[in-house]
């Protein structure tokens, strides 16, 4: 299993995503047996962009539900094309005064109630392709409310639905599931038994350098180093909402555009909106704070 497991890091690493030994053999492990995999960690690790790369990496379609509070059956697996379903009715009225072409009122129904007027929704959709297993995402669990996480244990069971209307529905091909969650509530004991779990933590120093060469290749190699030393001293200090890898990427293409080369205190206070998105973090680190922080960065660059 080794090799296999080196193969589909490589892999990820090809499509831009540096992944550690953990990150691989969780993917690798979910896809084999197959399990959802339930991947936890805070915003901007890195959790959604394992399904992208592993929908690129299978050659399949990633279909995503983005999760929210008040998120329902309607919204997440399907629901009726009323406005279609309204026209055919409208059609059927007006051809009631031609005898030859007058349809049975139970031949009606099966028409507006057939799979031409249903609309898939993420869930459905998944559990419908005809020609190759997608990857399904459900981002972001935690934000859904605990009667949806509910419902969703009965799709992840048996990869079916009931639509009253059509009846049970079974999946053609098992999609392949990624379930996200930055812990804004804990998720179900009856969730996690059904998942391999994988945590993320914020990248190590060496690995946020490697992800920076890689994602912003037109950066300067020493103000790259400088960024990476940057953001791992900022995640130190205590924020309301610490940076994630997107806000590392977006701050050295902004540097990059800037045509600069190297940090100072200046340049790291003018371009902080690219780094913090919260202005109770922005006004906790100017001024010395944010010196100290500049410092000890540009110090740990030299050593890397």
């Amino acid at each position: 299993m080794k090799a296999e497991v080196q193969e589909l890091q490589d892999a990820m690493r090809e499509l831009g995503y540096i992944a550690e030994p953990s990150i691989a053999t969780a993917v690798y492990l979910a896809e084999t047996m197959p399990k959802p995999l339930l991947i936890e960690g805070a915003a901007g690790v890195g959790k959604t962009e394992i399904a992208k790369v592993l929908a690129q990496h299978m050659d399949t379609e990633l279909i995503r539900l983005q999760c929210y509070e008040g998120l329902d059956v309607n919204t997440s697996l399907y629901e009726w094309n009323y406005q279609k379903q309204l026209l055919r009715l409208r059609i059927a009225s007006e051809q009631h005064m031609q005898p030859e072409r007058r349809e049975q009122p139970e031949q009606l129904e099966e028409i507006i109630f057939g799979r031409d007027y249903l609309l898939e929704r993420p869930l459905l959709r998944a559990i419908t392709r005809p020609d190759a297993a997608p990857v399904l995402l459900i981002d972001e669990i935690d934000r859904a409310d605990e009667g949806f996480e509910a419902f969703l244990l009965e799709v992840l069971s048996d990869f079916q639905v009931t639509i009253p209307e059509l009846g049970t529905i079974s999946a053609t091909h098992r999609p392949f599931v990624v379930l996200t969650s930055n812990r804004t509530r804990e998720l179900g004991d009856a969730l996690r038994r059904r998942c391999l779990y994988l945590y993320i933590e914020h990248p190590s120093l060496e690995k946020e350098i490697e992800i920076l060469r890689t994602k912003v290749p037109e950066a300067d190699e020493h103000l790259a180093t400088q960024i990476a030393a940057f953001m791992h001293e900022l995640r130190k200090q205590r924020l309301m909402k610490p940076p994630g890898i997107s806000e590392t990427l977006d701050w050295a293409r902004a540097l990059t555009t800037l045509h600069r080369d190297r940090l100072d205190p200046q340049l790291v206070e003018e371009t902080l909106g690219c780094v913090l998105k919260d202005r109770y973090d922005i006004e906790e680190l100017r001024g010395e704070a944010l010196e100290a922080v500049v410092t000890a960065a540009v110090a740990t660059a030299t050593t890397v």
